[in-house]
């Protein structure tokens, strides 16, 4: 654990120290040696169980996919910022360096806690960087009320959490990831054990953002940088399902029951943002609605509490992760050389770009989970063990899955077909950063293929 952690903390005086010239190739090479590094967590010796203990942290089958999608990420971010960070000022650059750097560090420390404390102090702790990353580099005036709504759903969220953790910690006398599944189960019975029940879950069900309380994140992902789209679409969301998993196992026998309305608004939301995906004019915002409707599907997963739900919720966590920060990318690439979101100003680029056409092309059968895809894989999971519960989820989930493709396909049109306008003739080639970029998040989701037990979670 500690040759990933010390490789990051010493990110920050690369960032300070570094001649300005410098600033960007050191901290991406370093960055992408750590992300190499990270990839050994996926040799798991054991069938099941706890790896690399320490005192404080450790590695399970869950944890470790997500552990290294965060390590991966890092490089990416710095990749795609560059365009458009390098013209500030250098203390601007190595701020905004720092603040990346600090995200990884702090999530890192929250998927790898064993203490589920230290999960919760590391699962705000990420609030902080990512609140200036958007406030301070967003694009555009809503900024900073984006920032706001950002910061209090996922603050009223989380502070019924802590109350609830306190109360565990007091009735079961420890919080540790390793014990608790063996204490002895608690008798939900009595108005406040409901209530503890949804304490428990509220704060992680607003992260994923389950639809009703999913208002913060297209605003929040329309007004970021690149950089703080890709966090919050691959990794910050995912917090929120991997909580799940890790406080699920306490909260029966009370789910039976209490899941129900949780499920019902996961796949409803799938439906509802999948409509509001058809209709939507903002490239970024009809990516941002799409990640709601897939987490809609994990969140299903998780509440039913079946094995195959847990492993596709996985599954579609680290493949969205991937897919949707590669289309984050992609909205990036045209909006700098456009500089708008609308899809219908920018169409028919597929001339002028063809090998972006490429990379949007795949992004966009990974988004409607093209087989055999690791998309499809964690979502057909899903959708049989939700099937399995109650077959009347299949017309919610068969038509969420519908509208999907409907929208997926819809942007792939809008942005790279038809004629080609002729205010945009005079644009930039693309280069070669981008096509890296758009590699090293495609390429791993198209290797998963070929090897998926490594995002399987337990079940493998």
């Amino acid at each position: 654990m500690l040759k990933i952690l010390v490789p990051t903390i010493m990110l920050f005086p690369t960032a300070w120290l570094t001649p300005a010239k410098w600033l960007w190739p050191t901290s991406l090479g370093q960055s992408l040696i750590i992300a190499l590094l990270s990839l050994q967590w996926l040799i798991n010796p054991s069938e099941t169980g706890w790896l690399t203990l320490n005192t404080l942290m450790a590695t399970d089958p869950l944890s470790t996919p997500l552990l290294v999608l965060t390590c991966w990420l890092l490089p990416l971010m710095i990749i795609a910022s560059q365009n458009h960070i390098s013209p500030e000022p250098i203390s601007r650059q190595r701020t905004y360096i720092m603040l990346l750097t600090s995200l990884q560090l702090f999530l890192i420390l929250a998927f790898g806690a064993t203490e589920i404390t230290m999960f919760y102090i590391m699962f705000e702790a990420t609030l902080v960087p990512t609140l200036i990353i958007i406030t301070r580099w967003g694009n555009q005036t809503e900024r900073l009320n984006a920032g706001t709504y950002f910061l209090f759903y996922t603050l009223a969220g989380s502070l019924p959490l802590l109350v609830a953790l306190l109360m565990l910690q007091n009735d079961a006398g420890t919080l540790s990831m390793l014990t608790l599944p063996y204490t002895k189960p608690m008798y939900l019975l009595t108005y406040g054990d409901k209530i503890w029940w949804a304490g428990c879950l509220l704060a992680f069900l607003v992260k994923m953002p389950l639809y009703g309380v999913h208002l913060w994140l297209p605003k929040a992902h329309v007004e970021a940088p690149v950089a703080g789209s890709m966090v919050l679409a691959a990794v910050l969301l995912k917090l929120g399902g991997y909580g799940m998993m890790r406080i699920m196992i306490m909260l029966d026998p009370l789910s039976k029951e209490m899941a129900y309305p949780f499920i019902i608004l996961a796949l409803w939301g799938i439906i509802m943002t999948g409509s509001i995906c058809l209709r939507q004019t903002d490239l970024k915002s009809l990516i941002a609605y799409s990640s709601v409707s897939h987490m809609g599907l994990v969140a299903g997963g998780i509440l039913i509490q079946t094995p195959w739900g847990f492993t596709g919720a996985l599954i579609l966590m680290i493949a969205h992760g991937l897919a949707s920060s590669a289309l984050f990318c992609l909205a990036n690439t045209n909006y700098e050389r456009t500089h708008s979101r609308t899809m219908v100003l920018a169409r028919g680029l597929q001339m002028i770009l063809p090998l972006m056409t490429t990379w949007w092309f795949i992004a966009s059968l990974a988004n409607l989970a093209l087989p055999p895809l690791p998309n499809l894989m964690g979502e057909l999971m899903i959708i049989t063990s939700l099937f399995n519960w109650s077959w009347w989820t299949l017309a919610l989930t068969g038509t969420g899955t519908l509208i999907t493709a409907g929208y997926s396909l819809y942007m792939f049109l809008m942005t790279q077909r038809g004629p080609l306008p002729p205010h945009i003739i005079a644009m930039d080639p693309s280069h070669t950063r981008e096509h890296l970029l758009m590699a090293l998040h495609l390429i791993p989701l198209l290797l998963i293929i070929l090897k998926p037990e490594l995002i399987w979670g337990w079940t493998a």
